[in-house]
């Protein structure tokens, strides 16, 4: 039951941005099925900052249909118990609602993420941002809102069909959680998590879509 505690910090993968770091080298923690997760230490958080990277058999229109697709994140995304679409501003930008499961007596966490999709239109490289915005929607009677959570997804294309990943992620999971026992396992959450999206990225729903605001490879 406690791992899954442990990895609260990691299962918030559709949340976006950058974080302020240390100097030191990121630290390989986990290198298996073609997915390389990694952690470093902040400056401002005994919290450590996670990575990690893969390459899947997709195209940008469809990973990117999956990240924006957030009613379905709770079929993939490690924990989600619930979703709630908040808000679309446009094609490529939203705001949704997300509580995740914890083991009692640790309360649930939600967060609220405001998600914006740009590509390069040189390089063609996909950025997916989603800043935490905690005071969107009020709080929740016995669930802890996520008080910051920063990370970026950076999709490059390798490959008519073939994307690679690279995310990051520093998140405060609010409450009394102390920082070394969510650092203990924060691998195997993003790791389930991926391991999830290759599967749901290749569901018949994303085979042949083509998002107008995506230039492919």
């Amino acid at each position: 039951m406690y791992k899954k505690l442990l990895l609260l910090s990691t299962i918030f993968f559709p949340l976006i941005g950058t974080a302020q770091k240390k100097a030191e080298d990121w630290k390989l923690k986990t290198d298996k099925d073609g997915i390389k997760v990694y952690t470093r230490p902040l400056f401002d958080s005994d919290i450590k900052e996670l990575k990690f990277e893969c390459t899947l058999n997709a195209t940008l229109s469809q990973l990117v249909a999956v990240l924006l697709d957030v009613k379905t994140s709770d079929e993939w995304v490690y924990s989600t118990k619930s979703v709630t679409l908040l808000k679309q501003v446009s094609p490529s930008e939203l705001y949704y609602h997300s509580e995740v499961a914890v083991p009692w007596p640790v309360s649930n966490r939600d967060f609220i993420a405001h998600i914006i999709v740009t590509q390069d239109p040189r390089t063609h490289v996909v950025t997916v941002n989603a800043p935490t915005v905690p005071d969107y929607i009020p709080h929740r009677h016995n669930v802890v809102r996520v008080p910051r959570a920063t990370g970026k997804w950076t999709l490059t294309p390798v490959g008519k069909k073939a994307v690679k990943i690279d995310y990051t992620l520093m998140l405060d999971p609010g409450g009394s959680i102390p920082a070394w026992l969510v650092n203990m396992f924060a691998t195997k959450g993003p790791f389930e998590s991926v391991q999830g999206l290759k599967k749901h990225v290749q569901k018949p729903l994303y085979a042949n879509v083509h998002l107008p605001f995506i230039t492919e490879y």
